[in-house]
């Protein structure tokens, strides 16, 4: 599991505040120090489930000068909004888990969502 965070955040603290309670093996990435690239940024986006736009903070300093709020939200504007993702602000914090989930954990439920085990998935049956 890793999460993306920006320690400035207080959705990240207390997602990591989180992590360490349920003691979960994550690694951390500090997104503003090491920016995810075009290609990680596609795979994260199907591991979402979401577009772009869905996952920009468009109320951040760069979002706004950048004019993204105004930018099209469709197929062929796709690539711009990637790649200023590359650039600029993402959502956060974003958990990863294994090859193939990922889990906006701004909220409670999404943080549970990335601790939740398969076990946690069957129900008991009643003796």
């Amino acid at each position: 599991m890793e999460i993306w965070v920006n320690p400035e955040c207080s959705k990240c603290r207390t997602a990591l505040t989180a992590l360490e309670a349920e003691q979960a093996d994550f690694t951390v990435r500090q997104y503003l120090d090491e920016p995810p690239t075009v290609a990680e940024l596609e795979a994260l986006l199907a591991r979402l489930r979401l577009q772009p736009w869905e996952i920009t903070r468009l109320d951040e300093p760069q979002a706004a000068e950048l004019g993204m709020g105004s930018w099209p939200r469709d197929d062929a504007g796709r690539a711009r909004w990637i790649a200023a993702l590359a650039a600029y602000p993402i959502q956060r914090p974003i958990i990863t888990i294994g090859d193939t989930t990922a889990v906006i954990a701004r909220s409670p439920e999404g943080i549970r969502a990335a601790l939740r085990r398969p076990s946690d998935d069957v129900e008991e049956v009643p003796r």
